[in-house]
């Protein structure tokens, strides 16, 4: 079963007041930008992962925090979850089309911020 909602699509021409505190865009911006949502986004860029994959992926996150961040990022439609009927459960994650499109220059930034850096300052 594969979980998300999705956003009411702006007609041509049409555009989300972002700088309105109810525009609906901004809660996506949030959740996007939060501490974790960029890590998570990056960490889907090339395949799906089990939610112990992503954990594992993301150092420093708290399980509470990872299934916070993924609750809102699901809810935002910019990642899919699929719930496996085992005992226990197999929970996946993946990005929605909305999440590449969203998570390609987040995963551009990175890349360009990390070939800036000396090998030292990588570490």
């Amino acid at each position: 079963m594969v979980e998300g909602v999705q956003r009411r699509r702006v007609e041509t021409g049409e555009r989300y007041d972002v700088f309105h505190t109810d525009c609906p865009a901004r809660d996506v911006v949030d959740h996007v930008t939060s501490r974790w949502g960029i890590w998570v986004l990056i960490s889907l860029r090339s395949n799906s992962l089990r939610f112990y994959e992503l954990r594992e992926s993301i150092r420093g996150i708290s399980e509470k925090m990872l299934a916070q961040t993924l609750r809102a990022l699901v809810q935002d439609g910019l990642v899919w979850r699929e719930v496996e009927p085992t005992t226990p459960p197999q929970v996946t994650y993946g990005l929605t089309e909305f999440g590449r499109d969203v998570g390609e220059p987040l995963t551009e930034l990175f890349d360009r911020i990390t070939r800036r850096l000396s090998p030292r300052d990588a570490g």
